[in-house]
């Protein structure tokens, strides 16, 4: 348990590599976020706050503050930012569409910024900012739009959160750290 008085007691920091499903436990005998985690930190109820899928990897909080997962996972009141390599190539209009919103059968999905970053044959890598966490949000999103070169839907390739409100923290792949105090107030601080 946490012993350091200059770290939060109530939010701690994972990076998630790809492979893990973000649950308690799974009914498919896949490796869970909590198998990276100390044993205490599941016994004693620390939640995931939103979720990353099995493809995914980044940053996620977990906290034991229903009211703090609740705050930060409210659409509209934290920014997470986002790495992605899109198979295909993704142009202006593309990224007009993905900050306008695309309707599919069961939301608006949208962005706030996406930005191109870098090319790789036909591939490309954006930055990307949501306000909302639905699931499967960025893949889906950019699964609605096509490649204007072959015609077949994009695909993202890889995603990564890169940071969750404030917070940007440098945690190697499959390794945890608390928030400090600070780090805690200037996140719970930056929220609408």
């Amino acid at each position: 348990m946490n012993e350091n008085t200059d770290d939060s007691k109530k939010l701690l920091a994972l990076n998630k590599p790809k492979g893990y499903v973000v649950t308690r436990s799974d009914e498919l005998g896949r490796k869970t976020v909590y198998d990276l985690l100390p044993e205490w930190v599941f016994h004693d109820g620390w939640m995931p706050i939103g979720r990353l899928d099995l493809e995914s990897k980044g940053l996620l909080l977990f906290t034991p503050n229903g009211k703090v997962g609740d705050t930060l996972t409210k659409p509209g009141n934290c920014k997470k930012i986002y790495e992605i390599w899109v198979r295909g190539h993704v142009t202006d209009e593309h990224i007009t569409m993905a900050k306008k919103g695309v309707k599919n059968k069961h939301s608006l999905l949208k962005a706030l910024v996406v930005e191109k970053i870098g090319m790789g044959g036909a591939k490309t890598k954006l930055k990307i900012v949501i306000d909302e966490g639905k699931n499967r949000h960025i893949r889906r999103l950019f699964g609605t739009m096509n490649d204007p070169k072959f015609g077949t839907p994009l695909k993202v390739l890889e995603l990564k959160r890169v940071s969750i409100g404030s917070f940007k923290p440098k945690i190697k792949s499959g390794k945890w750290r608390y928030l400090t105090l600070e780090e805690e107030k200037i996140l719970l601080n930056t929220l609408h």
